[in-house]
């Protein structure tokens, strides 16, 4: 059989994707243009199929999904900053209490050596705890797995806690359909520079999850100033979704039926215990400042800064709130992550 070619991966890949987008539309699946590519190429690649992820797209559209959640921040947000110094204080700690819990399982149940199980377990950026646990000596496919793994199963955990114990369900206070036509020839170039202008400047200012955080600080920036008043259209935005749902299901490309059923068990366990402390550490917030429990739990929730904050947005939370609280929570594992590591190590 003639070896198919890497183009022919990614188209087949996309396609899986769309499809399984439409699919998870017309079940009315909670942010189906994202869940439902997920779903379909992580089965295509357990099942052996030839997809490759469109990974020369995703620093395309990852921007565009920065500038959208940017249109959802209004000046009446700045008022609630007070609000959110409790989350912010209690964050180090939860971070320490999921890492602590996911290593045991890692080192434990998965027998993985230390310095995988190490950062398997760090609740950061799949990216960054990759290069960090590669450049100490890891395993870095099993990083990886277990990376892909956490954010694909907090997805499913979060809809499912939401839908089943607190009630809330996809569309609560989301937005609209935004036609093509929707916005101006001034807006689309005002928008453009934020997702272009945006990634350089965060990457000069060395921000975290800069190709997110820039887009949306500047789009952030010109929705509260009156410049724009529309969010992207709808049909790139859904595009957007497509190409990382479909990114995330083909990490787990090349890996065998076992190893990806071994190491998806082992992630489920570590991220049911995540979750589980996360939902203490939510009910705390919730409690004392009067907080809705679904907001605080989303903040707290170890998922992707990308794939949490859109579905955030789909259920109507409120998006600067927790998105800020993820970006934080990335800056403090990358910053802390190989400081903790090399003094675990010399203890040991």
């Amino acid at each position: 059989m003639r070896p198919i070619r890497r183009h022919q991966d990614t188209g087949l890949a996309l396609t899986i994707g769309v499809l399984s987008g439409l699919l998870g539309y017309w079940l009315r699946m909670p942010l189906p243009w994202m869940l439902g590519p997920m779903i379909g190429t992580t089965t295509a690649a357990i099942l052996g199929w030839p997809v490759r992820g469109p990974d020369k797209l995703r620093p395309i559209v990852i921007p565009v999904i920065g500038v959208l959640l940017g249109s959802g921040i209004t000046a009446e947000l700045f008022g609630q900053l007070g609000s959110w110094a409790l989350t912010l204080t209690l964050l180090p700690l939860f971070l320490a209490a999921a890492a602590a819990f996911s290593y045991v399982v890692y080192r434990r149940l998965g027998r993985y050596d230390p310095v995988t199980a190490f950062y398997a377990a760090m609740p950061g950026g799949l990216n960054e705890m990759l290069i960090l646990g590669g450049a100490a000596g890891g395993d870095e496919k099993k990083i990886a797995l277990a990376h892909a793994a956490r954010v694909l199963l907090v997805i499913f955990l979060v809809v499912l806690y939401f839908g089943t114990v607190l009630g809330v369900r996809s569309g609560a206070g989301g937005r609209g359909y935004v036609p093509l036509d929707a916005l101006s020839l001034a807006d689309y170039l005002i928008l453009g520079a934020c997702a272009a202008g945006g990634v350089t400047l965060a990457r000069r200012l060395k921000l975290p999850a800069a190709p997110v955080f820039g887009p949306m600080i500047l789009s952030g920036a010109v929705h509260v100033a009156g410049w724009v008043e529309v969010a992207p259209p709808s049909v790139i935005v859904v595009t957007a979704q497509i190409v990382i749902g479909t990114v995330i299901g083909a990490r787990f490309v090349g890996a065998t039926v076992k190893e990806i059923a071994s190491d998806l068990a082992i992630a489920a366990v570590a991220t049911f215990g995540m979750l589980a402390i996360a939902v203490l550490f939510a009910e705390s917030v919730a409690r004392i400042m009067g907080m809705p429990l679904s907001q605080a739990f989303l903040a707290y929730s170890p998922g992707g800064l990308t794939e949490m904050s859109l579905l955030t947005l789909t259920l109507g939370q409120d998006i600067a709130y927790v998105s800020v609280t993820h970006i934080i929570r990335i800056t403090v594992i990358i910053a802390v992550a190989p400081t903790v590591f090399r003094l675990a190590l010399r203890r040991t």
